[in-house]
């Protein structure tokens, strides 16, 4: 039986930082991405695509404000911005993919599935808003914005006094029509899930589903749907070929292998940026506890070279951490 993965595609696969984010940077990156992750299709992989939506849910945020400024068009809420966000990637990824499965002969479908994730509704991130959405702006730009909508804003570290826009982050509960998405990515089908985290919703008391203000993290929801569909393997692909300890510091170290304990460790003493790596590493050890196999972090360049990525396990062994390769 081919083994499944779900592969979460890091910001840096669609967008890089210095780009303004035209939709040729985004589809050149997009292609680079795939044409490094298609070994997998060669190997016999069974494949299901996840990604985020950062950037773009922000600047779809600012377009409705500018119409409605502009043209007094009525704004659309958070979660029909990460829809959008998610039609239009997926759309974007699953045509790349195709012309890249044609390039090198390779006979599959590709399905984009439109995904909604349950969250709690009374989360304490509500309280807490915590994920950067939109372009980088300056402090008069963010204050003008807080007082006309009432929207947070936090200075954004990457860059010199900078702020972006911050969101609630809810814990995603469970991804909804998992069933669908394992049923084909199982026959065979590349599926493109839970774009943006997935849309996030919650259950009233009625048993309706409704709406919720708020982006959920990608890697996160990433990891539900992988344990969900009892994925094989899981892959977070981001900017740096392996995790590092004290990342950018006199003692940085490398981690190529880490194990439950050792993993829950490092977090516990955080050693990981939580805005950065340490929701990355949690993704990937959610999904180990839940029964997955391995989970990877690295870049897409690096992926196809064993030898690269931190491989996160349950347990490995001292005398031959390479096993799980």
């Amino acid at each position: 039986m081919s083994k499944l993965a779900v592969i979460a595609l890091g910001g840096n696969a669609l967008l890089r930082s210095n780009q303004s984010g035209t939709i040729e940077e985004q589809e050149a990156n997009t292609t680079e991405t795939l044409e490094n992750l298609i070994f997998l299709v060669k190997e016999g992989y069974n494949l299901v695509f996840t990604h985020g939506n950062g950037p773009q849910v922000g600047n779809i945020l600012l377009r409705n404000d500018a119409g409605e400024q502009q043209y007094g068009i009525p704004q659309m809420p958070l979660d029909i911005c990460v829809a959008d966000s998610q039609g239009g990637i997926g759309y974007m990824i699953e045509r790349c993919l195709l012309n890249v499965l044609r390039k090198h002969n390779l006979n599959r479908n590709v399905l984009t599935l439109m995904t909604l994730t349950e969250v709690n509704p009374e989360d304490p991130a509500f309280q807490n808003p915590i994920k950067r959405i939109g372009k980088v702006m300056t402090k008069e730009e963010a204050d003008r914005l807080n007082a006309a909508k009432g929207w947070i804003f936090k200075e954004d570290k990457k860059s010199k006094n900078g702020y972006r826009r911050v969101v609630a982050s809810p814990e995603p509960q469970s991804v909804m029509n998992c069933e669908v998405v394992e049923s084909n990515a199982r026959a065979g089908t590349i599926v493109i899930a839970v774009g943006g985290g997935g849309i996030p919703v919650y259950t009233d008391e009625e048993g309706l589903v409704r709406p919720s203000e708020a982006v959920v993290d990608k890697d996160l929801a990433s990891s539900k749907l992988a344990s969900q569909i009892k994925a094989d393997e899981f892959y977070v692909l981001t900017d740096v070929p392996f995790v590092y300890a004290n990342f950018g510091e006199k003692n940085e170290e490398r981690l190529e292998f880490l194990n439950h304990s050792d993993t829950l460790k490092y977090l516990k003493e955080g050693t990981f940026g939580e805005g950065s790596m340490a929701p990355k590493v949690k993704a990937a050890l959610s999904f180990i506890e839940k029964g997955g196999r391995q989970s990877i972090i690295t870049e897409s360049k690096k992926l196809e070279d064993k030898s690269y990525g931190t491989k996160i396990t349950m347990e490995y062994d001292e005398k031959d951490l390479h096993k799980y390769d």
